[in-house]
């Protein structure tokens, strides 16, 4: 793509095929533009869907005596099993791909749970359209949780890791 005009061209239909995403509520649009020998633009964009599902779990006879005594009980438990991407220390996937915790297989990952980590230090790989993309950490801190495994596929704004 040695002219500018195709590069300003792209920013247009880019967005173009992000709204069409939004407006037809679709997860993932991929698309090829072909511009001339050896000229292209592959452009695939994705974005995260939240699932909800309701589970019914019967109340314990002694809880209904008294409901305001149990709300206490219940907000640690609750806050735990929140939705780790609205964790304040949350790392989340820039991109859609596949999530490598080593720099190679059989290697030593890049951090565990309990490592300490500096702002920019690697945390872990994306891999995307067989780019290996390092991600850095935002900010410093210590790794909380992980929250994928080696070689999982992840989505746009996934949450990986928490750092507090």
């Amino acid at each position: 793509m040695s002219d500018k005009k195709n590069h300003d061209g792209d920013v247009g239909f880019i967005k173009a095929l992000a709204e069409l995403l939004r407006e037809n509520d679709l997860t993932e649009l991929e698309v090829m533009r072909e511009y001339g020998d050896n000229d292209s633009l592959n452009v695939r964009v994705s974005r995260q869907t939240q699932v909800i599902s309701q589970v019914s779990v019967p109340a314990p006879a002694a809880a209904a005596p008294a409901p305001v005594a149990a709300a206490p009980a219940l907000a640690p438990a609750a806050s735990e099993s929140a939705d780790p991407a609205s964790h304040p220390g949350a790392v989340t996937s820039p991109m859609v791909g596949t999530v490598y915790l080593a720099a190679e297989p059989g290697a030593a990952p890049f951090v565990s749970v309990g490592s300490k980590v500096n702002e920019g230090d690697t945390l872990l790989i994306v891999e995307a359209m067989k780019t290996m993309n390092q991600i850095p950490a935002p900010r410093g801190g210590t790794v909380k949780r992980l929250l994928v495994e080696d070689g999982a596929p992840v989505e746009f704004g996934a949450p990986l890791m928490i750092i507090e």
